[in-house]
């Protein structure tokens, strides 16, 4: 009874370690933006406004209040629901970000339909056949577009398929995406972009994990009795190494949460990045906070349901 308890244990202990990063997480982002350089009330009323108008200013939004006071106050709405007020348009946060949420999770649907399925075909492929001359060029691919940052392939699309080939529009904002090659074509750059970067951190991982499953004694026991090398890997060493490959595609997907930040702004996409590079550069601290939670919540969600798939996949728990 106690060992058929075990894995559901180690779920729950993670899912409360979970808890607790994400309120570390979210005193450092507070503090963070508090460190911000510049006034937000001078910001929000310019150069020429006075002392007494930028204190008025101040005490009206709240920001003379000692900052443990209005952490704890910010923590206690985030966790009702309430994300606060933006200083700049004086909008509700929710709402602001609801416009765009649905775009960012848009693109990362897309990219994630894209690129696991490749990147878990080359991967397994590349560990089934390695040695090959198929196994050397997925290397080679792989560590060519791991060296080159997000920024960089992004460039290269763009010089690519928007200025050389004319084929795709350089930006994905206010393109008429009324039919189906419309959206096509306005999505094609940055899910292009962001897959390269995706699939190949997740080719490596899976590829390593099903090579050291294939490397166990049972795996080699299969052999000698005469298993082909395909039914070696998908028989016996794919779901042994389900965990691993788990850990691969969360870790991998996680790399959207700080390349989203970046093709959302070169391509000029309208999503939740591209709100919290806008809200840096007007000092909009609620709205910075706000996006900057939801990174860290899709971050610490990827991670966490990898280890839980590894917890629960992992035959000597069970």
């Amino acid at each position: 009874m106690r060992q058929a308890l075990k894995p559901w244990f180690l779920v729950l202990q993670r899912l409360g370690i979970a808890f607790l990063t994400l309120i570390i997480v979210s005193f450092a982002v507070f503090f963070a933006t508090e460190l911000l350089p510049g006034d937000v009330a001078e910001v929000l009323l310019g150069q020429a406004a006075t002392p007494e108008a930028v204190a008025a200013l101040r005490e009206s939004m709240g920001l003379d209040e000692p900052a443990l006071s209005r952490f704890l106050g910010w923590l206690v709405g985030l966790a009702g629901g309430d994300l606060g007020t933006s200083y700049v348009n004086r909008m509700s946060v929710a709402e602001l970000i609801g416009g765009r949420l649905g775009n960012s999770l848009q693109l990362a649907g897309i990219v994630t339909l894209v690129s696991v399925p490749v990147a878990l075909t080359l991967g397994i492929g590349a560990a089934m056949w390695r040695g090959s001359r198929f196994d050397r060029a997925v290397s080679v691919l792989t560590i060519s577009v791991i060296s080159v940052p997000e920024f960089m392939v992004a460039t290269l699309a763009v010089l690519i398929f928007a200025v050389w080939l004319d084929w795709l529009p350089a930006l994905s904002f206010g393109v008429n995406a009324d039919g189906f090659w419309a959206m096509l074509r306005a999505y094609a750059m940055p899910v292009i972009t962001l897959s390269f970067v995706v699939s190949a951190q997740m080719i490596r991982m899976t590829r390593a994990a099903v090579i050291e499953t294939i490397n166990t004694p049972y795996v080699e026991m299969a052999l000698l009795k005469g298993a082909s090398r395909s039914r070696m890997v998908l028989r016996h060493a794919l779901p042994n190494a389900l965990g691993p490959i788990a850990n691969a595609v969360a870790l991998s997907l996680s790399y959207l949460v700080g390349g989203v930040i970046i093709v959302e702004t070169i391509f000029n996409y309208p999503g939740v990045a591209k709100l919290m590079v806008d809200a840096v550069s007007t000092r909009d601290l609620p709205l910075i906070q706000s996006c900057a939670m939801i990174f860290c919540v899709s971050y610490l969600s990827l991670i966490t349901l990898a280890d839980m798939v590894a917890i629960l996949s992992n035959p000597r728990l069970r």
